[in-house]
């Protein structure tokens, strides 16, 4: 018996341990767009300071933000990054879980590019081209609607490449996803001026309409994984690939993205909002865990500081395109207060 006694006493030590160690290292989960940006401050903080290099998993913005409205306390995550801004629904979540404090961190913009391998022609294509291959419904005329009958590019727009319509993108628990929506297709559904006069006539229906994404093949969604979507588009030349701009930044070498509306996915063009498909970037602190767990503010520190997120920050090479000085300014000092988020 005393030496069964020993042996849980042991357990008991080393499950205290763990939780000690666990309570010193932060968890971050949520966007694969912003997971690279999140995961070079992480390796940066644990070299520079004498906090353990926090964890980063990619989840997805949805996902993350799920995981981490789900409560308070060191089985939860304490950071949740997105690729778009959090949703209502998912406040009101966190504060039925006890999550009412929170700290919204806007970190720069990306652009959402339509990239193919370099092995094919690049393309070249509007808001409407875009729309009309990949919604679940399109325009008939007179007013009507038709099931999306277009199997090639080419009878879109005779333009265009007379290949199948191949779209490899990521699921609807994605920022990515509900960015490229908002952005790329409502753009392309605002071009039938009847289906923009719907927005005023009937929201819903008009939503419904301009985001719904076809499911007959065309659309391919492949995950949350965007570099398993530039591996899968260097695979297969006729394929086309949705993915944040930082992702081809790192694979110009292989990937290269299509002009959209006159305007290529450059830095410059998403900093000086000539490329219309581009969003910002956030990520949400857990107030409660702040003191709790070692280093937050330190890590925010870290983040929003000159070196990592300003013109000339170490974020800049991984693809992040920058706020603007009186921008970061701004969010800065909102970090400094630990001022929390209002919707």
């Amino acid at each position: 018996m005393l030496k069964r006694s020993v042996i849980l006493a042991a357990i008991s030590v080393a499950v205290m341990s763990q939780a000690a160690q666990a309570a010193e290292q932060i968890r971050i989960v949520g966007s694969s767009t912003v997971y690279p940006f999140s995961t070079t401050v992480a390796e940066q903080f644990g070299k520079t300071s004498v906090f353990k290099t926090p964890i980063v998993e990619s989840t997805g913005s949805g996902g993350g933000l799920k995981l981490f409205c789900a409560g308070i306390g060191e089985q939860h995550p304490d950071i949740a990054n997105a690729s778009r801004r959090i949703k209502s629904s998912e406040v009101e979540r966190c504060a039925s879980n006890g999550i009412v404090d929170i700290i919204e961190v806007k970190i720069g913009y990306d652009g959402i590019v339509i990239a193919n391998t370099r092995k094919s022609q690049q393309f070249d294509l509007s808001l409407r081209d875009i729309f009309l291959a990949l919604a679940k419904d399109v325009p008939a005329g007179d007013g009507q609607l038709q099931p999306n009958p277009y199997k090639t590019w080419n009878e879109i727009n005779p333009d265009l490449p007379a290949t199948r319509i191949e779209v490899l993108g990521p699921p609807p628990t994605s920022g990515t996803r509900d960015a490229f929506v908002e952005l790329a297709m409502e753009g392309g559904c605002n071009e039938f001026d009847w289906i923009k006069a719907l927005k005023k006539s009937n929201k819903p229906a008009y939503k419904t309409l301009c985001h719904m994404v076809r499911e007959d093949g065309p659309y391919i969604e492949v995950g949350e994984n965007d570099n398993l979507i530039v591996q899968k588009l260097d695979a297969n030349p006729t394929a086309l690939g949705i993915f944040g701009y930082s992702f081809l930044d790192q694979n110009a070498d292989k990937m290269q993205g299509s002009i959209v509306n006159g305007s290529e996915p450059t830095f410059e063009n998403i900093s000086d909002g000539q490329y219309p498909v581009s969003r910002p970037l956030f990520f949400y602190v857990k107030k409660a865990h702040i003191g709790r767990v070692a280093g937050i503010e330190e890590f925010m520190a870290e983040f929003t500081s000159e070196k990592a997120w300003g013109d000339e920050g170490y974020l800049s090479d991984k693809g992040l395109i920058p706020m603007s000085d009186a921008e970061r300014n701004g969010w800065y000092s909102k970090v400094q207060a630990l001022a929390n988020l209002t919707m």
